[in-house]
């Protein structure tokens, strides 16, 4: 049976490598070097061509097509346009007007939130201890997916109630307390695989117990923590079956964790720190989806502008 021919690439080995070098000189994450390196590839699969041969006309056009033919969203046109930008000012060192003339809206869209019943909804449907736990983690923290995936058993200080974050968004670090719930949950799925580092090892030898006594169970030898195709597809069946009526994902855990300790009264301050955002003005958006807030202000206007 013939096999078919593999794709040409037009990104050269070199290129490739000098390309991932200044994304890693620079400090770009390593989610941010993939996705750029991915944008110039796809520019280059498009022109049938190395990026650097690209012309300022086939650079124009390859934008339309993404906004017309493609009808990429925002997010996604802008991170190809950063990737590319970044390419031909760094790597490449060609300039291009097509590449200031490519404006993206600032669309400003709420996040989707989920109630606190529908929360544990959710964590009731999960089919397996580990995505529960992995689940509960998530929102009862305020975690995004990676930071959930990556905890380490060193990273919980159960005496103090804190567990440390490493490497957040931003490279930074961060402390947020731990619920007795969450740790009791964590102790109970990690008793199962008994891993010396990962709190949600990936699925391999001995990840389960063995059936035989307290003191010869086998521990996961695991070498990579638990994938995010796994969690995202475990939610994206348990929604799927449940239909909330809105697109929730992982995130959408975190969205809600920082709106309900909005609206149980926990300051802007403090939510800004425990979420780990570098400017109060991300954290102002959870203001605009409590319920509580909006109550508690029309029952000031009521008091404050009442006039018998």
């Amino acid at each position: 049976m013939a096999h078919a021919p593999a794709r040409a690439s037009f990104v050269s080995d070199s290129l490739h490598q000098r390309f991932t070098e200044d994304l890693q000189l620079t400090g770009k994450a390593p989610r941010t070097q993939a996705a750029y390196l991915r944008a110039v590839r796809q520019l280059a699969d498009h022109c049938r061509c190395s990026p650097e041969l690209v012309t300022e006309t086939q650079l124009r056009q390859y934008f339309l097509h993404l906004k017309n033919d493609r009808q990429f969203a925002q997010g996604s046109l802008r991170v190809a346009l950063s990737g590319i930008k970044f390419f031909y000012a760094v790597t490449c060192r060609r300039d291009f007007d097509t590449l200031a003339l490519v404006k993206l809206q600032n669309i400003s869209a709420l996040p989707e939130v989920l109630t606190a019943a529908q929360v544990h909804q959710i964590i009731d449907a999960a089919t397996t201890q580990r995505i529960a736990t992995y689940f509960w983690t998530v929102y009862s923290m305020g975690l995004r997916l990676n930071e959930g995936l990556n905890l380490h058993v060193g990273d919980i200080d159960a005496a103090r109630g804190l567990v440390h974050i490493h490497r957040g968004k931003g490279a930074k670090d961060r402390l947020v307390p731990i619920p007795t719930s969450t740790l009791r949950m964590l102790r109970a799925y990690w008793a199962t695989h008994r891993h010396k580092r990962f709190l949600f090892p990936a699925d391999g030898r001995n990840h389960s117990l063995a059936r035989s006594s307290l003191t010869r169970h086998g521990a996961s030898t695991a070498k990579t923590v638990m994938s995010e195709t796994a969690v995202q597809g475990a939610m994206k069946k348990i929604t799927t079956d449940i239909d909330f009526g809105k697109k929730v994902s992982i995130h959408t855990l975190r969205h809600s964790y920082a709106t309900h300790l909005l609206e149980a009264g926990v300051g802007l301050k403090a939510i800004q720190k425990l979420m780990g955002h570098s400017s109060l003005a991300t954290t102002l958006v959870y203001l605009h989806l409590t319920e509580t807030a909006e109550a508690n202000a029309r029952t000031v206007i009521e008091q404050l502008f009442c006039r018998e």
